[in-house]
């Protein structure tokens, strides 16, 4: 199971402070979301942005761009330091196209499911993504409450996976914390993303290592 902290709950005055930390604690990835105040009621960072805090991790980034026509911004958010860039399904009407363009960059390519896109729009592009995204809240805010009906959507997901792209991995983001990781994962995830779970506590170090070891202690395994 991979871990990754949400840099949209964290502290930007003391940045460098919390990438260290979730480094400490053992995160697998760093989530970083884009948005542009108009595929989403919010406003975050630019290429620019990742760029500067590239710098102070060797951690993989995952970068969630929520923003419309992100075909236009892929070069720039991978050549600022994007491991995998992630698009939104809803975004535009050329999908595929989007993530072929992805890959030919060398990042892993990812797409993205909002909360009222059912799974089965994912059966003609699912052999051309990396990874699959289920947002289990409504895209644009932080600190939102998880949407149960998203297990279900987890489940459904995994099952695609595993019958038409086993390589593919399966991300959720949104409400994942202590009281749920574990369903989740039994669901089918194998990638959390999270938040205030993390930068919202004392120690964000020590509670990577208990989330983890909460994911694990039910015996909920990975597909």
């Amino acid at each position: 199971m991979r871990i990754a902290p949400s840099l949209l709950s964290a502290d930007f005055t003391k940045i460098a402070d919390a990438i260290a930390a979730i480094e400490r604690g053992g995160a697998d990835w760093v989530h970083v979301d884009v948005m542009d105040g108009h595929f989403v009621p919010n406003i975050t960072w630019g290429p620019k942005i990742i760029g500067d805090l590239r710098k102070l991790t060797k951690l993989p980034f995952d970068v969630h761009l929520m923003i419309s026509e992100p075909e236009r911004y892929l070069h720039d958010f991978w050549e600022a330091g994007a491991d995998g860039l992630t698009i939104h399904l809803e975004a535009g009407p050329h999908a595929q196209r989007t993530v072929t363009q992805i890959r030919q960059l060398g990042a892993r390519a990812g797409i993205v499911l909002c909360p009222a896109t059912p799974v089965a729009m994912l059966e003609d592009i699912i052999e051309d993504v990396d990874l699959v995204l289920i947002m289990s809240v409504n895209p644009g805010f932080g600190g939102q409450a998880f949407l149960p009906g998203s297990l279900k959507k987890l489940r459904e997901a995994r099952a695609l996976i595993n019958a038409r792209n086993p390589r593919c991995l399966l991300e959720v983001d949104g409400g994942v914390g202590k009281e749920n990781i574990a369903e989740v994962v039994a669901a089918g995830a194998d990638t959390i993303v999270m938040g205030s779970s993390i930068f919202g506590t004392p120690d964000p170090a020590a509670s990577i290592r208990e989330l983890r070891a909460l994911a694990a202690r039910d015996g909920a395994g990975l597909p």
